[in-house]
């Protein structure tokens, strides 16, 4: 059985993208157009994912809920940016059940309006505050230009949604879930993501400031991978969530909300893989380690399957997968793991049985640097020192990548030819005026203003006035 190369990353990243998901058993094209399956490898993925990160939102005090697909049309049409924002891309339900609906219903592309209905219905004084409720569940945004994971009509996502009782509750919340996002991303997806603040322009419909992580993709393209919103009071304005406060004063609510998607399995793809496939963190990968029993002579595998039962159950803690299957060469074997990007290969040989050893091949280093041989002996410490050593070798791999291709431009002209292949860091006047300039002269946008940026004034790339931030500037997916 032949095995096809991928295209390279340099010569053709996005077919080498496309291409990868599907050969590496990611996802595959759905009947409906710019609808994606997960399969069952890339849900893996995706449940690990989910485990991180409701770890963490449970720590911090949120509880999952669920809340309908179907929202009433009437409900988006309350919140006037809202329903304007999301206008182009809402999918409508006229019928049901074989008659004509007396209101429209929409499919969710995200729940502040239903959510809103009901905590104003739940919250009555001071005492049911704080909410803190997340739920996990699926969208649909009508999407015109669709790719697997990263934009798709339906995707998977987690969209926490909060109420308090004063605005530095919220904001405080809003902040903290930003960080709880960066703190996933980089310790356990080793993706060194820039936290920061979104511009007006790229702000969420309805939100009085939107927060992101940006990431940059191996072709240094920018990836917003999870976004926090502070809302302010306008959502509680449109559903009435109103509080009694400790002085018996009616006060309206203070609320957030804040999401990640399957799209940040695109982000894990696009960091961190290579010409020969996936590269996956350990800590998130759904298979850590692959055991492959090499023999010739069929007397030669008994001893090698004990030995092989016997190295599983010394790995017993981690997620192992023992490939048995008959009729494939190791080589052919060695480049399906390598595709699907298992942070290390174990093989097992009759010399290996003999030597009391086994061969570990590391995903990150290819070739024979990245092999050694090590005593069965105590093998359990030996991997999981060395599946340490992969997560932070592709954190720091990344994290160098993403700083040799930022740069600050010294004027305009040099902002268009850096934003070509990085990202462009500069201070920017904070007009819409120079925010479409550089769109419409680059085709790069805005990505986030750092939070731990100087205070120390400067002039805008664009114009030439008074600045006071610097932005991010690059093209993005």
């Amino acid at each position: 059985m032949e095995q096809m190369k991928l295209p390279s990353r340099s010569e053709n990243f996005s077919e080498w993208y496309n291409q990868l998901v599907l050969r590496a058993d990611l996802a595959d094209y759905a009947p409906v157009r710019g609808c994606m399956v997960v399969k069952p490898y890339g849900w893996a993925l995706w449940e690990n994912i989910q485990k991180a990160l409701d770890e963490r939102f449970k720590a911090s005090g949120h509880v999952n809920a669920a809340f309908p697909l179907l929202i009433p049309k009437s409900f988006l049409e309350k919140e006037k940016e809202h329903v304007e924002g999301f206008a182009p891309e809402l999918a409508v339900v006229t019928h049901g059940g074989g008659v004509e609906l007396e209101e429209p219903l929409v499919v969710r592309p995200t729940s502040e309006t239903i959510i809103g209905t009901m905590y104003a219905k739940w919250i009555q004084s001071y005492r049911d505050l704080p909410i803190l409720i997340n739920q996990w569940g699926n969208v649909v945004r009508w999407e015109m230009r669709t790719r697997l994971f990263l934009r798709t009509l339906e995707f998977y996502w987690q969209e926490g949604h909060t109420a308090h009782a004063t605005a530095r509750e919220a904001e405080e919340e809003t902040a903290r879930m930003l960080a709880t996002y960066a703190d996933f991303a980089i310790n356990e997806a080793s993706v060194p993501v820039i936290p920061g603040r979104k511009s007006e322009t790229e702000r969420f419909a309805g939100a009085q400031q939107t927060f992101s992580i940006e990431a940059m993709m191996g072709d240094s393209k920018a990836l917003q991978s999870a976004t926090s919103h502070y809302l302010g009071q306008n959502f509680a304005k449109a559903f009435d969530m109103k509080f009694l406060d400790e002085n018996n004063q009616l006060q309206y609510c203070w609320t957030t909300s804040w999401g990640l998607s399957t799209r940040f399995i695109g982000a894990i793809i696009m960091t961190h893989g290579d010409d020969q496939g996936l590269v996956l963190p350990p800590r998130l990968a759904p298979i850590q380690a692959v055991i492959l029993p090499i023999f010739r002579k069929e007397e030669e595998r008994t001893p090698v399957f004990e030995a092989v039962e016997r190295i599983k159950k010394q790995l017993h803690h981690l997620r192992i997968k023992v490939d048995d299957r008959e009729g494939l060469t190791p080589g052919f074997k060695f480049n399906d793991w390598e595709m699907r990007g298992v942070p290390l290969r174990i093989e097992i040989g009759p010399k290996d049985v003999q030597n009391n050893s086994v061969a570990l091949a590391r995903r990150d280093i290819p070739g024979r640097d990245g092999k050694q041989f090590v005593s069965q002996e105590n093998l359990e410490l030996v991997v999981d020192q060395i599946l340490m050593e992969i997560q932070s070798n592709l954190l720091q791999k990344a994290t160098q990548f993403r700083d040799s291709h930022i740069f600050e431009p010294q004027d305009y002209d040099d902002l268009k030819k850096i934003v070509e292949g990085g990202w462009a860091y500069a201070y920017w006047c904070g007009s819409k005026e120079c925010e479409e300039q550089v769109k419409n002269d680059t085709k790069a946008t805005t990505r986030c203003m750092p939070l731990d940026q100087g205070s120390a004034p400067g002039k805008c790339v664009v114009c030439g006035k008074e600045a006071t931030e610097k932005i991010y500037f690059a093209r993005a997916y």
